[in-house]
């Protein structure tokens, strides 16, 4: 059976071991741009530690999506009140709702670039006008391998997703590079504007 968490169920415990809170203040200034107690999706929310929770304690409502049983586990644990679903973010029905705001820490580069591709365009229709969608991937164009799971990752940089967003309804409007020297894109709804 193949695996749909693609190989995160295997190194989960692992996961949540190493995973520190590089990228918190990042994902909170972008989150500032957000309504008080907005709707956010976290795709591949992974243990919820610490994005979901630090974005919780913040005030906003948290709809956490993520293949692995495992994770989607602890992210219950760490943020209870939390709608979560175990899915892919190729295939999530994202709750069939809009967002006042989507982040994808760590996922995009994951994905193929066809992949990557069609799930921004999916993210830009689950935003709410004037939403917020905050992504980490290198602003170069590279390839690597992830070095937990092994498994093939590729940014398409910084002006290829600059023009996936504006496929997608969205403009890129900022980005950001946290203390461990990880890039982040802050793009806006452009739906509803003239």
């Amino acid at each position: 059976m193949a695996d749909a968490s693609s190989g995160w169920e295997a190194v989960a415990d692992r996961f949540a071991t190493l995973r520190s809170d590089v990228g918190t203040e990042v994902v909170l200034r972008w989150a500032a741009h957000l309504p008080p107690g907005g709707e956010i999706l976290d795709i591949g929310c992974g243990t919820g530690v610490p994005i979901g929770r630090a974005l919780r304690a913040a005030g906003f409502a948290l709809f956490g999506v993520d293949p692995s049983p495992t994770m989607l586990a602890a992210y219950r644990r760490h943020v209870p009140d939390a709608i979560t679903a175990r899915q892919t973010a190729e295939d999530s029905d994202f709750f069939e709702r809009r967002f006042d705001g989507i982040v994808a820490i760590g996922l995009v580069f994951l994905l193929s670039p066809g992949d990557q591709h069609r799930l921004l365009l999916r993210l830009g229709a689950a935003l709410r006008p004037g939403g917020r969608f905050l992504f980490s991937a290198p602003r170069m164009a590279c390839a690597w391998n992830d070095s937990l799971t092994g498994r093939a990752s590729q940014s398409l940089g910084e002006g290829e997703y600059a023009r996936f967003l504006v496929e997608a309804g969205m403009r890129l409007v900022a980005d950001y590079t946290d203390e461990g020297g990880n890039h982040y894109y802050h793009a806006v709804s452009t739906a509803g504007q003239a």
